[in-house]
């Protein structure tokens, strides 16, 4: 039975979190004392800083031999039996998707563990929860987070090579090579691909940073590309605008003839006040400043490019066949050497039609065949392999077969883009020297001396407070709380707080999980969702409203949710 001092010594534990984050909402909402750059650096601070030390801080203080297995186990069998669930129905079903796959699975298997789980459960259950919930927070980041990257990369990968290499074209793909310059298939970065036929019959790809979307945009600066006495200037939107998560409905992916660096090395703009991948900061920062009319004049261009940067219309799927191909280099005599641009709606192009006209609306290409939509007040799932049919029917028979290039050479790239991701993420490297640093410390009674330990811990003690004070800076910026519309929240509200704690009391009982560490592994899978992995949504353009009202909105009902919780799990 829970008595009123257990319920004080949760609010005691709690409150002071709530504290931070509604004094820096306010600071930014009412009060005015922050300016959307200022927010920037306190974010940045956070996300470089706080959060990895606070992170190490506590794995490197858990004593990884006494980790409790059983407990470990049934957080593991959690995310297997769903991350089953939901391959069977995305592959067998008509309605099953990729992107709703890695969106459902974040819902209903990542919580917030590591700001809100340890001081919310050692409340609860006393000191040794917080030690369960350090080994939740090490497995979530060297293993899950990097499964989700793989999903994510896996995604993009299979865009940009349906989207460029149509019909059979890509099963005779030997190789896919990529700049080390390029650190991510997620759409954000203007990709040039270059593929040629070598004396095997198989096309050898190379992924590199376009090189011509900047020399596009000068010339069409040279030549009157834009306005007549127009003065290229940046953008007058606002942070809050720029932070705007509502699902874009432009086709996913789509080519696009210049990139968001351009504009800024030909404005002189400035970076984003304030960036999806701050918080947590999961990449480095990136510009968000564009030209207005101008870069919408610029989006009707054509957005396809041989290698020597002349501008061709939209492809031919026919003039990707290897053996055309073939052919066009017997006629030359040379290497044939096919180069185009690839971007997706997360790109920051997208961002300047923020009103809901896309580019290929533009220009009359508003079908779209790739990326399932989300409506704001209605719930529903695009298959991305099937035709839409007039009045919405849908006809599985008709689902198109992309195909891809042999697993070996899928697997190279994902591979090569995760671990690009993972050496500029701080959190990757807190956990690893952390998990590195307790299997020493305990195996040889070995202390931290003590300058690096007073180091570590003037920052790392500040880490939780700073962490909400970021998250409430986040919230302050957004236009609405809930991003995705009612039905859309109300339904992703029941998969984190309902489906979770239900399949994690499930594979608890399964292996044997009884009394007071039953209890621990059901209220910590009723936390609100994780922030890392809507920084991953973000960056990826996968859902990230949904997300967004994942992390916004369930952060301010998880407390009476998980107090429910702690109340009928102790009767």
């Amino acid at each position: 039975m829970i008595t009123s001092t257990d319920f004080y010594h949760v609010m005691t534990a709690v409150v002071p979190l709530y504290v931070a984050m509604i004094l820096a909402y306010g600071s930014v909402k009412w009060w005015k004392i922050f300016t959307p750059t200022q927010c920037s650096g306190i974010n940045r601070f956070v996300a470089m800083f706080a959060v990895p030390l606070l992170s190490f801080h506590f794995i490197a203080g858990n004593n990884p031999y006494t980790m409790n297995v059983r407990f470990i186990a049934a957080d593991t069998l959690q995310k297997l039996i769903v991350l089953a669930a939901l391959a069977v129905w995305a592959n067998f079903t008509k309605r099953g998707c990729l992107e709703w796959t890695i969106t459902f699975f974040s819902l209903s298997t990542l919580p917030n563990t590591l700001v809100m789980g340890i001081p919310l459960l050692k409340g609860m259950y006393g000191d040794f929860s917080g030690g369960l919930m350090v080994q939740i927070v090490v497995l979530q980041c060297i293993v899950w987070y990097t499964l989700m990257l793989f999903l994510f990369e896996f995604r993009g990968a299979r865009l940009l090579i349906s989207e460029q290499f149509p019909d059979d074209t890509a099963g005779a793909i030997a190789s896919i090579t990529v700049d080390s310059d390029v650190t991510s298939l997620d759409g954000r970065q203007m990709l040039e691909t270059a593929a040629e036929v070598m004396e095997d019959g198989k096309l050898h790809v190379t992924v590199r940073k376009s090189s011509a979307s900047k020399s596009d945009v000068f010339s069409r600066k040279s030549v009157g590309g834009f306005p007549s006495g127009a003065t290229p200037r940046p953008s007058n939107l606002t942070n809050a605008e720029i932070y705007s998560l509502q699902s874009s409905r432009n086709p996913t992916p789509r080519g696009s003839s210049f990139n968001h660096s351009d504009f800024y090395s030909a404005a002189g703009g400035r970076n984003s006040n304030f960036g999806a991948n701050d918080v947590y900061g999961l990449s480095g920062s990136r510009p968000s400043n564009f030209f207005e009319e101008e870069a919408a004049a610029a989006a009707n261009k054509s957005r396809f490019f041989h290698g020597n940067g002349t501008n061709y219309p939209a492809p031919n799927p026919g003039m990707f066949s290897p053996s055309k191909m073939a052919g066009n280099k017997k006629e030359s005599g040379g290497k044939d050497v096919h180069m185009f641009v690839w971007s997706t709606s997360a790109s920051p192009v997208s961002d300047v039609f923020g009103g809901g006209v896309s580019p290929a609306k533009v220009e009359g290409q508003g079908e779209n065949k790739e990326e399932e939509c989300v409506e704001r007040e209605d719930l529903s799932f695009r298959n991305n392999r099937e035709d839409q049919e007039e009045g919405g029917e849908r006809e599985g028979e008709k689902r198109e077969k992309v195909n891809m290039p042999p697993t070996s050479v899928m697997t190279r790239l994902i591979l090569i883009m995760v671990w690009r991701k993972l050496i500029r993420n701080p959190n990757t490297y807190s956990s690893l020297i952390g998990l590195i640093w307790s299997l020493v410390s305990f195996r040889w009674n070995v202390e931290m001396p003590a300058i690096i330990a007073k180091s570590i811990s003037i920052l790392s003690d500040a880490g939780l407070g700073m962490a909400m004070f970021s998250l409430g800076l986040f919230m302050a910026l957004q236009p609405r709380i809930i991003a995705c519309g009612n039905s859309v929240a109300t339904f992703a509200m029941a998969v984190r707080f309902l489906t979770g704690p239900a399949v994690m009391a499930a594979a608890s009982i399964a292996v044997g999980l009884r009394g007071v560490l039953l209890r621990v592994a059901i209220v910590q899978a009723a936390l609100p969702q994780g922030i890392v992995p809507f920084v991953f949504a973000k960056e990826y353009n996968v859902h990230p409203d949904i997300l967004s009202t994942g992390v916004i909105f369930g952060m301010l009902i998880a407390l009476p949710i998980t107090l429910v919780y702690y109340i009928l799990l102790g009767l």
